[in-house]
């Protein structure tokens, strides 16, 4: 490693805030079907997305809904958004054409947590 360049590789944790665990929880866990690791106090609670690890932090309340957006990779957006939508998650529009590249189309669908925090789904469909 070039001891120059911090040698970042991987995320290994994103905190997310927010005012209510057990209603927050209960979100990620039931309406995104993420696997909940543990919960530890004072209100935090670990979830895994692919090895990595989604901390719901209780604590951090006054900056719920100012989270950065957390773009979650599906393989199939369209019936993701059905699952949801069945669910309860409220998305913001239906998923839709972000950009054509060279080889695929970038399809997203963006909704929000209980706390208003923006979440991003997304599809990247082979061409």
């Amino acid at each position: 490693m070039n001891p120059a360049t911090p040698g970042l590789t991987s995320i290994g944790q994103i905190a997310v805030p927010v005012t209510d665990v057990d209603r927050a929880v209960a979100f990620y866990r039931d309406v995104l079907g993420m696997r909940l690791l543990f919960e530890a106090p004072p209100g935090l609670a670990f979830f895994d997305c692919g090895g990595v690890r989604l901390m719901l932090d209780g604590a951090a309340r006054a900056q719920a809904g100012h989270s950065s957006v957390i773009y979650y990779k599906v393989a199939n957006l369209q019936a993701s958004f059905t699952t949801l939508t069945a669910r309860g998650a409220a998305f913001e529009a239906p998923p839709h054409l972000v950009a054509k590249l060279p080889d695929h189309e970038l399809w997203m669908a963006f909704l929000r947590d209980p706390d208003r925090n923006l979440l991003a789904l997304m599809e990247e469909k082979r061409t």
